[in-house]
């Protein structure tokens, strides 16, 4: 009988077996070099990069469960407003000295009540032809009742201001306390553009703080004993926060960046070395080799390494790596639709503006088109469009086409009673009804203007629409049907623990098998004394 042909079963991974007439015969032979010693340097790379990596992953993993439920505290628009005390224009306020020239030009003003006393800040235009870091103008504030500039608030001041926001803002407890500060925690961005900076401590079953501007006696922070705990649970070690690092906006910017780029590094090469490791069994099944954690591990991330690659990366996203989103749309159209702003124009509006709706806390300057006008803000939002003259005025879409009509041709225009894709409500509210001009410009820009004020609230061109897709959509599932809602934590919660256990179980396999090979190494060191002291000698 004819000998059978001898078949070679060459297994990736594994050693090659020989059968010959029905016997079985385990060979030596394995994948090609340089494939083989690309995998295991890739595998090296990978458990090495997940010691420290895969930690840092498992931490934005876990805090992203508290970021879920509580962000980052921060003073938001709504709640200056909700801290100000209704508004109190004096007869005869002193418009006329205040030491501005008529022709200055203005970014904006506004009228609010400060300690007492009604107080104009305005907001000098940026310069022309300066660097981008260099147009940060500095606002200026006035007693309206003296036309003096405002004075560097005394303790005696700061304990009213404190006191008034704490009443109007809903504080139960008196000022405790008030500490000039460097920079904490909580001001790290506030800081510089307000200092000197004070903490106002209330004696409250909450642990409120208020921080203070010494110069202006604006309310810039609040923070409460919740909020700072769960801050330091989820916020800050998400966006690798902590004071020292943030104080210095570039060198943050750079490790949260080459950590992420790590990060995806990281995940790509596991997504690959999952694949190359999987093997057919007996029965012609395909799973993984490994036992225990590491078969959870390896079964995972082959799994879900896609979505643990798309986190990443939107983090990456969102960080604008190298002026990847940099745009300038917001503040050019911003300056194009409000037109010119100068002193003479708002001191005019305010010498007219006799009577107020009940309830404002705040007169802004609403210039559009380069007309003026005024809004009285109410402490709940509500707003009222004067016209220059002190009476009320309507804003219409004939205006608002008017304003535009100075830049690109407008290819629509409609009012927007509900958000669309990039405009809406997610972690906190819109303004509505709002106009949306779709400009006929390159990028295709557009912008959503304050259907009452007439103010440019959002601007989205080319840029702005791949940020909108790249970050915030997949990074906080920021999409329709799951901005708000049940369903939203239904899903993302599963999700989110999944990934979680494909970064920790990676994190600790890389530290046991870190743990190993130091122990190793120690082992090594004990049976070769010799050799340490000759190296020593040398």
């Amino acid at each position: 009988m004819a000998a059978r042909a001898a078949t070679l079963d060459r297994r990736f991974g594994q050693r090659a077996v020989l059968t010959m007439h029905g016997v079985t015969i385990a060979m030596t032979m394995s994948r090609p070099r340089r494939q083989g010693s690309m995998l295991r340097g890739l595998l090296a790379l990978h458990r090495w990069m997940g010691v420290i990596i895969g930690v840092v992953m498992t931490l934005w993993c876990l805090t992203g469960f508290v970021m879920l439920y509580v962000d980052y505290p921060r003073m938001l628009p709504a709640e200056q407003l909700r801290g100000l005390s209704p508004l109190r224009v004096p007869v005869g306020s002193s418009l006329a000295v205040i030491p501005l020239r008529s022709d200055a030009a203005l970014a904006s003003a506004r009228l609010e009540m400060v300690a007492g006393k009604p107080v104009l800040r305005v907001v000098p235009k940026k310069g022309d032809g300066r660097a981008i870091s260099q147009m940060r103008a500095s606002p200026q504030s006035y007693d309206l009742e003296s036309g003096a500039p405002l004075a560097p608030f005394s303790r005696e001041g700061l304990a009213k201001v404190g006191l008034e926001f704490g009443r109007n803002f809903g504080i139960d407890g008196a000022v405790a306390a008030i500490t000039p500060i460097s920079v904490d925690q909580w001001t790290v961005q506030a800081f510089r553009a307000n200092r000197p900076l004070y903490r106002v401590d209330y004696d409250d079953a909450a642990g409120s703080t208020a921080y203070i501007a010494g110069l202006t006696g604006e309310v810039v922070q609040e923070t409460t004993r919740f909020e700072r705990f769960w801050g330091w649970l989820g916020a800050v070690p998400h966006w690798l926060y902590p004071t020292m690092l943030r104080q210095n906006p570039a060198a943050w910017s750079q490790v949260v960046i080459w950590t992420s780029l790590i990060g995806c590094f990281l995940t790509v090469t596991g997504i690959w070395i999952g694949i190359c490791r999987l093997r057919r069994s007996a029965d012609g099944t395909i799973g993984s080799p490994y036992r225990g954690l590491w078969w959870w591990h390896h079964m995972a991330g082959l799994i879900f390494g896609l979505l643990t690659l798309t986190w990443v990366g939107s983090g990456l996203f969102s960080m604008s790596p190298w002026g990847l989103f940099d745009s300038d749309a917001g503040r050019i159209e911003r300056q194009r639709l409000a037109g010119p702003l100068h002193w003479a124009d708002v001191q005019g509006a305010l010498a007219n503006m006799h009577q107020l709706p009940s309830d404002t806390v705040r007169v802004e300057s609403a210039p559009l088109g380069g007309r003026m006008a005024l809004v009285a803000v109410t402490a709940d939002g509500g707003m009222v469009r004067m016209n220059r003259s002190g009476r009320p005025a309507i804003l219409t879409r004939a205006e608002v086409a008017a304003a535009l009509h100075g830049g690109p041709r407008v290819a629509s225009l409609v009012l927007l009673s509900e958000g669309d894709s990039y405009y809406y409500a997610h972690k906190g509210p819109v303004r509505l009804p709002v106009w949306r001009a779709v400009l006929a410009d390159p990028q295709v820009t557009r912008l959503y203007i304050d259907a009452v004020s007439g103010a440019l609230l959002r601007a989205v061109d080319g840029t702005g629409r791949a940020e909108r897709w790249l970050w915030n959509a997949p990074h906080s599932f920021d999409v329709p049907g799951l901005r708000q809602g049940p369903l939203r934590h239904i899903i993302i919660l599963p999700l989110l623990a999944v990934v979680t256990l494909v970064c920790a179980t990676g994190a600790w396999m890389g530290m046991r098998k870190l743990g190993r090979d130091m122990r190793r190494i120690r082992r090594w060191m004990r049976r070769h004394p010799f050799f340490l002291r000759s190296r020593s000698l040398s």
